[in-house]
């Protein structure tokens, strides 16, 4: 499946990128989880926190670009004090430097309220490219990049699993579809891109970059620093409210289906309807 953009340019990477990076702290997946004592959220005070893994991927694809042009990879993340660490393990990987979006305005926003004070914080400097993993590992809502493009007033791509940057100032960008299919598209620069898992793969950090990362900035801002609105932000600006959280029933047994395909299928819309009752 092929969608073009603009007219066909060059397919040298040339000038200087400079590309912003969003990344989000995360419980680590392997982790033993427990609810909050409100039941809204998973406590997470003795959880481990790693760079979410679609973001590891984003950073990775913006530090070749970076590489290859000779620009610059600036890391943008938001949370509480201690997702510091996640942002000091992307200056150790190759980042230049990064912003921490820190303030209490910040806690308990949805995709949209998030997605707005990044783009906020985006917009106060001059990038070619925003790049975001595909979705967190926690929420899994995969829409806060399309909320920074919309802010931003950018075209953007989500699922991309492969970019080529051009000449004449666009991104040829490869988007992962269903069914096994791709879809090509050309964005005109700037432009937002969210990145899918397995894109290419994430370097580690040398004792090198680690020492370095130690040196490297990491600007702390607040949401009157972006001049938002704190009503604008975090649980006062978000459209979606979670009432509560809960671990899957534990339920035994299974139903085997015999037979071909159709008659399964009526022997399970049987079962649906008679002992489950959701038809």
């Amino acid at each position: 499946m092929l969608a073009v953009r603009g007219e066909p340019p060059g397919d040298q990477e040339s000038a200087a990128m400079r590309i912003a990076v969003c990344v989000k702290q995360v419980p680590d997946t392997e982790g033993r989880l427990r609810l909050a004592a409100d039941g809204r959220w998973i406590d997470d005070e003795e959880l481990q926190m790693v760079v979410n893994e679609s973001d590891e991927y984003a950073l990775e694809e913006a530090l070749q670009i970076a590489e290859r042009t000779g620009g610059e990879v600036v890391v943008f993340g938001l949370g509480p004090a201690r997702v510091a660490e996640a942002l000091r393990k992307c200056l150790a990987l190759g980042a230049a430097r990064a912003v921490h979006l820190l303030d209490d305005a910040f806690a308990g926003g949805d995709a949209m309220s998030t997605g707005r004070a990044l783009a906020a914080a985006v917009a106060r400097e001059e990038f070619d490219l925003v790049l975001t993993g595909s979705q967190s590992d926690d929420d899994g809502f995969g829409a806060t990049g399309s909320v920074v493009a919309a802010c931003l007033g950018w075209p953007h791509a989500w699922l991309v699993m492969g970019v080529e940057i051009e000449d004449g100032g666009t991104a040829k960008v490869t988007r992962e579809m269903e069914s096994g299919m791709n879809e090509v598209l050309r964005l005109r620069l700037p432009a937002v891109l969210e990145i899918q898992a397995g894109i290419n793969n994430p370097r580690y950090a040398s004792l090198k970059g680690i020492m370095q990362a130690k040196r490297k900035e990491i600007a702390a801002v607040a949401a009157a620093d972006l001049g938002l609105d704190p009503g604008a932000v975090g649980a006062a600006g978000a459209t979606l409210e979670v009432l509560s959280v809960a671990f899957p029933a534990a339920v035994g047994g299974a139903q085997m289906l015999e037979g071909d395909a159709a008659t399964a299928a009526k022997a399970l819309a049987e079962a649906l309807q008679k002992e489950v009752g959701v038809i």
